[in-house]
C-alpha cells in the first residue's frame, strides 16, 4: 500500500480517470452500434459526425489510439455510403 500523501492522491484520481475513461468509450461503442443498427441512410449520416467527434475525443485523450479511431470512422463512413 502507498504510503505517501500524494501517492494517495494519485490512486484515488487514477481511479477517477480510469471510471470517466470507461463511461466514455462504452458510451461511444454504443453509438457506433446504434449506428451500424440504423438502416435508415438520412438518420446514419446525421450519426455520423456526432460519433466521429467522439472517437476523436477518444483517441485525443489516449483512451484509444488514433489509428483505432481513424479506422473505425472510415468503416462507418463506407457503412453509410452503402446504404
Amino acid at each position: 500500500m502507498a504510503q505517501h500523501k500524494s501517492a494517495l492522491k494519485r490512486i484515488r484520481s487514477d481511479r477517477k480517470k480510469a471510471l470517466r475513461n470507461r463511461y466514455y468509450h462504452k458510451t461511444t461503442r454504443n453509438a457506433i452500434r446504434a449506428l451500424r443498427a440504423t438502416t435508415d441512410a438520412k438518420a446514419a449520416t446525421e450519426m455520423l459526425p456526432v460519433v466521429s467527434a467522439m472517437l476523436d475525443k477518444l483517441a485525443k485523450n489516449n483512451v484509444i489510439h488514433k489509428n483505432k479511431a481513424s479506422n473505425l470512422k472510415s468503416s462507418l463512413a463506407i457503412y453509410i455510403a452503402k446504404l
